[in-house]
């Protein structure tokens, strides 16, 4: 008579901790991304609600908690025609640069570098460049300046394709900057219509739910295999 139990079908010791560990990694990207869809939505709000805020002098919006997105009124001497390197940018989908600017604000000892505005590739027509000491008062926009991508090309003849910092004050022959880039919302030079002071739309995307979806499903899936697998084992042992 032959045992029933030497026909059981083996557990999968393998299968199983394969499976363990997988739905593990799953689950773990998956909550992470619900982490980055509540740290997301937190930053939405406070860009949001520093929209709302009237603008303050540069050295009292610096003491805020988190000045980004804050808009600050600063005094620029000579700014006009102050010396620029060239940013190359998109906005509104064409193709142009932005203008990139050091200035010391009145009243401060810190180099920040201004964000002038931005003009069409099908524009030739630049601001004039000479020393000046004129000042010139401008509400702006705080953003952190993000760090250079590996992959972005090197500067050539004062132009820039990457947000580089560092480099774009070495290029201008000012001090090492701030953290934070200041963006004109009204125009440094008046004298030409095309240079369009603004900031560029924040950059918010926030597909972290479908993401957790994603890694989430995909383990309800693993363990739906493995649930399958273990039947098809016990099925075919019983027939």
């Amino acid at each position: 008579m032959t045992d029933a139990t030497s026909n059981a079908p083996r557990f999968p010791i393998l299968l199983t901790a394969f499976i363990a560990v997988c739905v593990a990694i799953l689950c773990a990207l998956g909550t992470w991304q619900v982490q980055r869809l509540t740290w997301k939505e937190g930053l939405i709000d406070r860009a949001d609600a520093a929209a709302l805020l009237a603008p303050a002098p540069l050295a009292e919006v610096l003491t805020a908690t988190d000045p980004e997105f804050r808009k600050a009124l600063v005094v620029c001497r000579g700014l006009p025609t102050a010396a620029f390197v060239e940013l190359q940018s998109i906005h509104d989908g064409e193709p142009g640069r932005r203008l990139v600017s050091a200035c010391v604000p009145e009243g401060m000892t810190q180099t920040f570098l201004v964000d002038r505005g931005f003009l069409p590739d099908a524009v030739t027509e630049r601001p004039r460049v000479m020393a000046s000491t004129l000042p010139l008062a401008m509400v702006v926009e705080l953003r952190r300046t993000p760090l250079p991508g590996p992959m972005i090309p090197a500067p050539s003849q004062g132009r820039f394709f990457g947000r580089d910092s560092a480099a774009m004050a070495a290029a201008l022959g000012a001090a090492t900057p701030s953290g934070f880039t200041l963006y004109a919302l009204s125009s440094s030079n008046p004298e030409i219509p095309a240079l369009i002071a603004t900031a560029p739309p924040a950059a918010f995307s926030n597909n972290h739910l479908g993401y957790a979806m994603t890694w989430f499903g995909l383990a309800l899936a693993l363990i739906g295999f493995y649930v399958a697998v273990l039947v098809r084992r016990r099925r075919k042992t019983l027939s």
